[in-house]
């Protein structure tokens, strides 16, 4: 049964009783029933109002229904809602060409979450050699999502238990370790997956030199080179794809969360000598590519660019990392402040879950990872107002779980 406390009203208990009788108990929820959501901010069938700095789970990277996207889904679902990928859509072409133009210029294969763009990913990496070479070399702190292709991919064990025997194949290094990496790659070795942000990992940039030196060995080994940017691509970061910080470019890219600014949908990218690998029967997804996902995924490209979104990150991204680092410097619980555009982590030394409560009861919605990093996945269009707000309460919380923490 679910914890509820005195707070619950009626509405939310009816919600919570039916979820309790009929839907598979395998996320713990907070006692809260969202119902309306408005830019970076969400209510719950109380009516009270919270701050969303977490909004999506990373997926509503222009908040809560941006208004060109929900007029592009409403315009696209009373045309066609879903035609199988056996016959041509005019969405899904133009979604690809957008995406090519502004990363390497390749061709997409759409799906419907990160999860399945990371399984293409694999399969293309075996396929490119007939299996010949089907080792894949992750890192540790990494997360590819939840399938057993994906999930044996992701390096951190708690995943993993209860699952075996996992995915043959997959060699785990420690991130930012080159020497380690070179040590694994053998003559059975087909490719290196590294997310150029880890996200789940606590939201770790690359370390410099670090996907440089990933892409000579790559290079020198005959190898492809993977980025997971499920989290850090879209403009999240302030450019359009992640990897644009750091110079190096992948030859597979895979992306979902904030594709389509809330509406499922994934997609990996590759170089157009890579794609002939992936050849017809050997993959696919029902509804990838959909009428409707590619609206969404269309809408959500051009909004940005219409609005200058991507500016409008980076000076979000500052006034961030302004609040955040003058609250590390006045309290010790926090160790670290990484900001990387609308990619926020704040390390403390303190419980995370105690700081996440602690916001909730200040009507903020923020995440926890890695049991001491409080991550945050900000729309890319918070206002000054809502920075400032949501850093307030924040800093609140945290001061409050450091002050009873030291008690």
């Amino acid at each position: 049964m679910a914890t509820i406390d005195s707070a619950v009203g009626s509405k939310t208990q009816r919600v919570i009783d039916t979820f309790d009788r009929y839907v598979v108990p395998n996320y713990r929820r907070f006692p809260v029933c969202l119902v309306k959501g408005e830019g970076s901010r969400v209510w719950d069938a109380e009516g009270r109002e919270y701050l969303d700095l977490f909004p999506g789970w990373g997926c509503n990277l222009l908040g809560h229904c941006p208004e060109p996207v929900v007029r592009a889904v409403q315009e696209q679902v009373a045309k066609l809602i879903h035609v199988p990928n056996t016959w041509y859509t005019e969405p899904q072409g133009e979604w690809a060409k957008l995406l090519s133009e502004r990363s390497f210029g390749g061709q997409a294969f759409f799906c419907n979450s990160g999860t399945e763009a990371n399984e293409a990913a694999i399969k293309l990496v075996r396929l490119r050699t007939n299996g010949e070479k089907y080792k894949i070399i992750t890192f540790q702190g990494g997360f590819h999502g939840r399938t057993m292709g994906s999930v044996t991919a992701t390096a951190q064990p708690k995943y993993h238990e209860g699952l075996g025997p996992m995915l043959a194949g997959f060699q785990y290094a420690p991130h930012g370790d080159l020497a380690a990496v070179e040590k694994l790659v053998d003559d059975r070795t087909g490719g290196i997956l590294v997310e150029p942000i880890l996200g789940e990992g606590g939201v770790v940039p690359a370390p410099p030199g670090f996907l440089q030196g990933l892409r000579k060995i790559a290079d020198d080994r005959d190898l492809l080179l993977v980025f997971d940017e499920v989290q850090c691509g879209c403009g999240r970061t302030g450019k359009w794809f992640g990897y644009q910080h750091f110079g190096v470019v992948p030859d597979v890219m895979t992306l979902a969360k904030s594709l389509c600014a809330g509406v499922a949908g994934g997609a990996m990218l590759t170089t157009v000598e890579l794609a002939k690998h992936l050849r017809p029967g050997m993959h696919a997804s029902t509804f990838g590519g959909n009428p409707i996902a590619a609206a969404a995924g269309i809408a959500t490209i051009r909004m940005i660019e219409e609005q200058g979104l991507l500016a409008h990150v980076d000076r979000a991204a500052e006034a961030f990392r302004t609040r955040l680092e003058a609250l590390q410097n006045r309290c010790d619980a926090v160790r670290d402040v990484r900001v990387m555009g609308m990619m926020i982590g704040v390390e403390l030394s303190i419980d995370c879950a105690a700081v996440v409560q602690a916001c909730l009861d200040r009507n903020l919605l923020v995440n926890s990872t890695q049991g001491r990093v409080i991550r945050l996945l900000p729309a890319m269009t918070i206002t000054q107002a809502d920075v400032e707000d949501g850093c307030d309460r924040l800093a609140e919380a945290i001061l409050e779980v450091a002050s009873r923490t030291a008690a």
